[in-house]
């Protein structure tokens, strides 16, 4: 089931099936005068300017297309929304630019979590643990460490090489990674459901809840593109690429504990097979499982000789942002005040955490469907851990929604299911979920929340 061999011949079933774009269909025959069209092509190239002869996309790449097409117009049009909203709102001027103001409606992109991340592409790390003279929720000061490095150094990278603004480069590296992780998912989803499914799902990632960060200076689409290419590897046998795709994403996110572990289970369970063992050797998956964890410790231990703390990073992410993990404490307790209509509890967002709810009542649902397709190992493992870390940690649940964008194999399910509707209705569909996006995935998140 999760072979490229078995993708391929997904892809070619409904490609027939459906008769989408850029994929080829086989005919009875040759068509009349092909001959002669190609001679007359092969002239015509022959003649082309050279600078337009490279710009040809090389034939693995075409497939894709479709994907990236309808999740790029998505974003586009959920943009356009957002942009809008703000405008019309206006609030956005009466705001600090750190804390979702700005003089610019897409300066708001950069506010938040960007605002830190702009920071360190900028001034670098300071590390440090300074006491705060507070008996409150946040007993440390906040630092920039807390930040993982990947993502601030590819923007300094990119300003450096093209010339561009720290700003400019953040939505440059954001835009640019959320297409390879639009891609990502495509391929992940082709190999399970065929390539109509696959684009779907890359349309429903546009789209889903909290996807205004995809688009904006924060670190999820790099972390996505990286975590679905690494299950894309693992489904595909290609334990090096997973194992240094799962090593990168650890110097991203902390949550690339969840793909760690996802791919080092993978390997752990191919070992222990004998026949697996035998057809993919034992060098791959092991190399994966050894060099995936470096990343995130070599991070977390940089913090912690640089603080002089092991554990600096930790008591950070708890006395200074009030993130741990609370085995759903904090998650019970939202859920019963909303239950009642009340906001009785720590980071209480209305609107964002309403709409958090929904997601959360869907979950079981969601599981439920994306186990019945059987998907891989490694999908179910980073699945599950991805919703088991966020449901279980004390952190501002109105972020529900952006903290599930990565949890990208839910979209199995929706994705299939909605692949078998002609044309006209998934045109109906998607544009009113662009449209409507603009506020639930962006505005709220931004505006009447945090995120």
């Amino acid at each position: 089931m999760d072979t490229a061999a078995d993708g391929t011949a997904t892809d070619a079933s409904a490609g027939a099936r459906h008769g989408l774009p850029g994929e080829h269909r086989e005919t009875a025959g040759p068509r009349p005068g092909t001959g002669a069209l190609d001679r007359a092509r092969a002239a015509w190239d022959g003649r082309r300017p050279a600078w337009s002869r490279r710009l040809t996309l090389p034939p693995g790449a075409r497939p894709y297309l479709p994907a990236l097409a309808l999740y790029g117009v998505a974003k586009l049009v959920g943009l356009t929304v957002f942009a809008s909203l703000l405008e019309y709102a206006g609030d956005y001027h009466d705001k600090k630019p750190r804390f979702g103001g700005g003089a610019h409606w897409w300066d708001v992109l950069a506010t938040w979590d960007g605002w830190w991340y702009l920071q360190v592409a900028e001034h670098g790390y300071h590390p440090s643990l300074v006491r705060l003279d507070s008996d409150g929720l946040f007993t440390v000061q906040q630092n920039s460490v807390a930040f993982f490095p990947l993502y601030p150094a590819l923007i300094r990278m990119v300003s450096e090489a093209t010339g561009l603004g720290l700003y400019g480069s953040g939505i440059l590296v954001s835009v640019l990674a959320s297409f390879v992780a639009a891609a990502g998912i495509y391929a992940v989803v082709r190999l399970i459901a065929g390539a109509r499914a696959g684009t779907v799902a890359a349309g429903l990632w546009a789209v889903a809840p909290g996807a205004g960060v995809e688009w904006a200076v924060y670190s999820e689409s790099v972390f996505v593109a990286l975590a679905a290419w690494a299950c894309y590897a693992v489904m595909t046998r290609r334990w090096v690429a997973a194992g240094l795709l799962a090593f990168t994403a650890g110097l991203n996110r902390p949550t690339s504990a969840v793909l760690i572990g996802a791919v080092g289970l993978a390997a752990l369970v191919t070992l222990a097979r004998p026949a697996s063992r035998r057809e993919h050797g034992v060098r791959g998956p092991l190399y994966a499982m050894v060099i995936a964890p470096l990343g995130l410790l070599s991070y977390v231990a940089w913090v912690g000789w640089s603080t002089g703390d092991p554990s600096a990073y930790f008591i950070l992410q708890r006395e200074g942002w009030a993130h741990f993990f609370d085995y759903g404490a904090y998650t019970l307790d939202v859920l019963r005040n909303l239950a009642v209509g009340r906001g009785d509890y720590v980071f209480a967002f209305s609107t964002p955490d309403l709409l958090s709810l929904q997601l959360v009542l869907a979950l079981p649902f969601l599981i439920a469907l994306m186990l019945r397709k059987k998907p891989p190992l490694v999908l179910v493992a980073y699945t599950l851990a991805s919703i088991i870390t966020v449901l279980g940690t004390q952190q501002m649940f109105g972020n529900t929604m952006r903290y599930l964008l990565p949890a990208f194999p839910l979209l199995l399910a929706p994705a299939a299911a909605l692949a078998r509707l002609k044309l006209p209705s998934l045109t109906v569909f998607f544009t009113t979920a662009a449209i409507a996006s603009g506020w639930y995935a962006h505005y709220v998140i931004f505006e009447l929340g945090v995120p």
